[in-house]
């Protein structure tokens, strides 16, 4: 695959108008891959996992951890196996640290497994701040003394079971804690628990090696510790998020698409918010079907007032499609009420649709007003984080002439070859260098 550098000196080149039409496959969820392959650090013994997306934050992680002396190497195309059998480093890359933020994620099992750990300042998308207190604030809690000099210097004399209340239900801090306790003495009780799909994924991965977790899929986890875990093989669950991103490209362009390998139970929450968009989908089994021709309005609420879309922690609206609802939003006949109340930086994209003709008020950093359908024009753009890069895309996708995306490089970090997908489906897409 190409390399950091070169792939954010690449651009995408769209010719909008065409409908999209096929069936494609989902792919490994990026939030999931990235803890459960922290968590490979736990146990000294083989781990294989399946499902995995091949994507460059995945690869940065895979990178960190041989870095720490654990065997980690691509089995096939999404298959990967590691061997921590003996760690060499408790102590992460700095570089390789600031080019993802999951690289926090290797705290917790490094406490737990090595009783040190050295963690840079990690890295991540802009999108707003991005707090690091509840992780923090967890292990501690757990026995760690933490000193903070231009990077986290965290050691313990032994890990203990405890009540832990996150003061926000931050998902990483869960799985930092989540993983650090399956091997701590005693029960820990973590109260105001994310519990996202990703979340439950990892729980159940841990389990598999052999950890005590209950309450998966509640805010209230309790995790009994073990001594050890053991190794295993794991499928990581379908990215609910890749999934609804689809269900978006395929509506704004009229086409018929459908969607195999996904778990309705992770897409039932978002139908409502779907719906409201005017988006109509099929779950059938393990597949979501997108019908051709939509008109897409957008559902008022009672009275003709206008409605809001807003996000929140599982089981509310997910905060990574705030952008690509609003990019659906310019598509549909009304007006909408987005509502960003988790990342102050995540709606900062919206000028790039504005020039492209869209009709969009932003209100402040967390509110923007959308009214459609708007007429869209092929612009020059640069992708500025993941969930950005494929709102533009999906504004690209049903825009008149030609749009170029530059810095795809922050659009790979999070969908798997996503040109060849969308190619496969009738998009005219193709990736130059800038």
């Amino acid at each position: 695959m190409a390399t950091v550098a070169s792939r954010a000196a690449e651009s995408f080149v769209i010719e909008g108008g065409r409908a999209l039409n096929g069936t494609i496959r989902a792919s490994g969820n990026k939030n999931g891959a990235l803890p459960i392959l922290a968590a490979c650090v736990l146990t000294d013994e083989p781990v294989r996992l399946t499902n995995v997306p091949h994507i460059r934050d995945v690869e940065t992680m895979m990178e960190l951890i041989a870095d720490l002396g654990a065997d980690v190497e691509w089995a096939a195309t999404n298959e990967v196996r590691v061997h921590a059998g003996s760690l060499s480093s408790h102590e992460l890359d700095a570089e390789l640290a600031s080019r993802i933020r999951a690289s926090f994620l290797l705290a917790g099992p490094l406490l737990a497994r090595a009783g040190r750990a050295v963690v840079p300042p990690p890295g991540g998308d802009v999108i707003g701040r991005r707090r690091l207190d509840p992780h923090i604030h967890a292990l501690t809690e757990l026995g760690a003394h933490i000193d903070l000099n231009g990077r986290y210097e965290m050691h313990t004399d032994g890990l203990r079971g405890t009540h832990i209340f996150l003061d926000e239900a931050s998902v990483m801090a869960t799985e930092n804690a989540v993983m650090a306790a399956s091997l701590t003495r005693g029960q820990t009780v973590i109260g105001n628990a994310a519990c996202e799909p990703h979340v439950q994924d990892l729980c159940r991965f841990l389990v598999s090696l052999g950890a005590r977790i209950e309450g998966v899929g509640s805010n209230v986890l309790r995790i009994e510790g073990v001594q050890r875990l053991r190794g295993g093989e794991w499928s990581i669950a379908p990215d609910h998020i890749e999934v609804c991103s689809f269900v978006g490209l395929a509506a704004v362009t009229g086409g018929a698409v459908t969607i195999e390998d996904v778990v309705p139970e992770d897409l039932r929450p978002i139908a409502p918010a779907l719906a409201r968009l005017g988006i109509h989908v099929e779950l059938r089994d393990s597949a979501l079907h997108v019908p051709a021709g939509q008109e897409l309005v957008i559902q008022d609420d009672l009275g003709g007032q206008i409605p809001k879309l807003e996000d929140g922690p599982w089981p509310a609206f997910p905060a990574d499609l705030t952008s690509i609802a609003l990019a659906v939003a310019t598509q549909a006949r009304g007006t909408i009420l987005i509502f960003e109340k988790m990342f102050e930086n995540r709606l900062f994209f919206v000028d790039k649709l504005v020039s492209m003709g869209a009709r969009i008020i932003l209100c402040d950093p967390h509110r923007a007003v959308v009214t459609g359908p708007a007429r869209l024009f092929g612009q020059q753009m640069a992708s500025p984080d993941i969930r950005a890069g494929m709102a533009m895309l999906i504004a690209s996708l049903c825009a008149e002439g030609t749009s170029t995306i530059g810095n795809v490089g922050e659009i790979d970090r999070g969908y798997e070859r996503i040109d060849e997908r969308l190619r496969a489906l009738g998009a005219q897409i193709e990736r130059t260098e800038t």
